[in-house]
């Protein structure tokens, strides 16, 4: 741990979920920066409070009863600095709550600036319900009508290289402005412009008067050769945060608190993941996930490329309602050991898009959360695996790439029953290969760390380093081309003490060797049968190990998993592999 250069500073950190409001207060233990408690409450964005700040004000006072400080005066102002006993001495807020913002992608050509457009628009909270540009067959009254009927919350326009061509791009500008201008003053939409720099003044000029915001940014395609995502992702961070101010009421005193810094919590997970990304084996990316009711969000980082993708479709409470138009329901069935009829998982999802802060009240009801949050995430890894930075190391085409280690957050994993549950959740959505830790961030701190990195730089680098985090499982998941049953991994665990464990894995198995948290141990691997455990197909190695709650997982189902078409069999196979981790 490096030598602190802390000053006795305490930071409060606020994230509005879409169910769940939580106040985390970190605070300086012994010279470091140290994770101190959480509270939460239910969010109050919605009806029938629809004002976040009351469930802001509870988590904050169920905060207050935990660590016995005051944050709020009688007034509920937040205390600022901190002052005999009382306060903190800054704060960072986050938000994901909200409606799924409406989205107008406007561009030139469909194969490059329509492409990284709606790259940007999947890194936040929104949806795009229309495309414009120049392969639109629709003529400009069209388009103007088409925008005047979805209402759009936002419009990101972007196109045209720096200093290129601007003829194009001023036409979808004339058909924007007008669609603007026929809008309800109260129902125009907020503006992002991230193309051809050379127009910024003339989009200015047109615009502005008849948007609600309009945010210039970077070009996020400079060239044809060149996309660069990460300044209009900062520029759209900032704009939906402003969106949101006016949507939600208390958000615009959240924002005063946080000193106008308030940042979608993806956004901030995001900037955390691409942190890790630099401190961590650059031969592995990080992967960083989260599952909540408002959205799946995937941060994979490969040395300090970050790709973010945010997915309200895929989240676990109102996008349910569509979840069927993204995949089949028997990919749902596949992953439930009970024998769950399917118009009773169609119920189930109906019901949870419409009361997504509802807790499983039964055996079933907790096994559907439970395979719809494998589902969900494997969908949306899939999808942001599709943008992965080209330095991405895979084993093979079709599998997920190599990460060390996955960070994973959301109740519907941290909150499982038992730790077995929670790692095979993640085993059977994730399917990593080679070698890898699995995190569990329980107290959702990952969203507060990238927003308090902007305000105390130490502070994220000290808490990660402090056992903040739950070491779930060390993962080994070899890759092999051989029959179930054949042997295909030699392992031998040698602990501390000098003793050691030894298992010959079969394909198709699932082993675990115990090595506590706060221990370590050396760890050979021998594969047969040209298995592949991230040291080349037949290779071996050898690596140092740190104890977990579940040990040393090998994880050797196949990649990708594969079940039998007896149903009666899949689901024993499943009951089977949750017995073998602790049930």
């Amino acid at each position: 741990m490096p030598t602190s250069m802390v000053e006795t500073e305490s930071l409060l950190a606020v994230d509005v979920g879409a169910s769940t409001t939580r106040a985390t207060l970190f605070d300086v233990v012994e010279g470091y920066y140290r994770f101190i408690a959480s509270g939460q409450a239910m969010t109050t964005a919605s009806a029938p409070f629809k004002n976040a700040g009351e469930g802001v004000h509870q988590a904050i006072e169920n905060l207050q009863t935990i660590t016995g400080r005051r944050f709020l005066d009688a007034d509920l102002h937040l205390i600022v600095p901190y002052q005999a006993g009382s306060g903190v001495d800054a704060f960072a807020a986050t938000i994901s709550a909200g409606p799924t913002l409406k989205t107008a992608v406007v561009g030139l050509l469909l194969d490059v600036s329509f492409k990284s457009a709606h790259r940007l628009a999947r890194t936040t909270y929104s949806r795009v319900v229309d495309t414009i540009g120049m392969n639109d067959r629709r003529k400009p009254e069209e388009q103007i009508d088409s925008l005047l009927h979805l209402r759009p919350d936002l419009i990101l326009i972007a196109g045209g290289t720096d200093g290129g061509a601007t003829r194009s791009m001023q036409k979808l500008l004339e058909t924007i402005g007008l669609a603007c201008y026929l809008l309800p003053a109260d129902k125009r939409p907020a503006v992002l412009f991230v193309g051809n720099q050379k127009l910024a003044a003339e989009v200015k000029t047109s615009l502005q008067s008849f948007t609600s915001s309009l945010t210039i940014g970077a070009n996020l395609r400079p060239t044809l050769e060149i996309e660069d995502l990460l300044p209009a992702q900062r520029s759209l961070a900032d704009l939906y945060a402003t969106i949101r101010r006016s949507q939600i009421g208390g958000v615009e005193e959240l924002n005063a608190w946080a000193g106008g810094n308030l940042m979608p919590t993806a956004h901030a997970q995001g900037r955390i993941i691409r942190f890790l990304s630099q401190v961590y084996d650059s031969r592995k990316g990080i992967l960083g996930i989260d599952i909540g009711a408002s959205a799946a969000t995937v941060a994979a980082a490969f040395g300090g490329e970050l790709t973010l993708g945010v997915y309200p479709q895929f989240g676990l409470g109102e996008g349910l309602a569509g979840l069927l138009g993204y995949t089949k329901i028997e990919d749902i069935l596949r992953w439930l050991a009970l024998d769950i009829p399917a118009d009773v998982v169609q119920d189930y999802l109906h019901q949870k898009s419409l009361y997504p802060t509802t807790l499983p009240a039964t055996a079933e009801d907790l096994a559907l959360e439970q395979a719809l949050t494998r589902q969900t995430l494997y969908l949306a890894l899939n999808a942001t695996s599709k943008d992965f930075s080209q330095h991405t190391q895979w084993l093979a085409p079709g599998m997920t790439p190599f990460f060390e280690p996955i960070l994973a957050a959301g109740s519907a994993i941290t909150n499982a029953p038992t730790l077995g549950q929670s790692l095979m959740i993640l085993l059977d959505a994730i399917q990593p290969v080679g070698v890898t830790t699995l995190i569990l961030d329980q107290n959702n701190l990952l969203p507060a760390l990238g927003a308090a990195a902007n305000l105390n730089s130490i502070l994220p680098i000290q808490v990660l380093e402090s056992g903040a985090f739950l070491g779930l499982a060390s993962v080994v998941a070899p890759v092999a081309a051989a029959q179930p049953g054949t042997p295909i991994l030699r392992v031998r665990l040698v602990y501390k003490n000098g003793n050691e464990s030894r298992l010959e894995v079969k394909q198709g198995a699932l082993e675990v060797l115990p090595l506590p948290s706060g221990q370590s141990g050396r760890l050979f691997l021998e594969p047969l049968h040209r298995a592949d455990v991230g040291f080349g197909a037949g290779r071996g190695g050898n690596m140092t190990v740190s104890g977990t709650a579940l040990g040393v997982v090998i994880d050797a189902r196949g990649r990708p998993l594969r079940f039998p078409a007896d149903h009666g069999q899949r689901r024993e196979l499943l009951k089977k592999w949750l017995w073998t981790v602790g049930g």
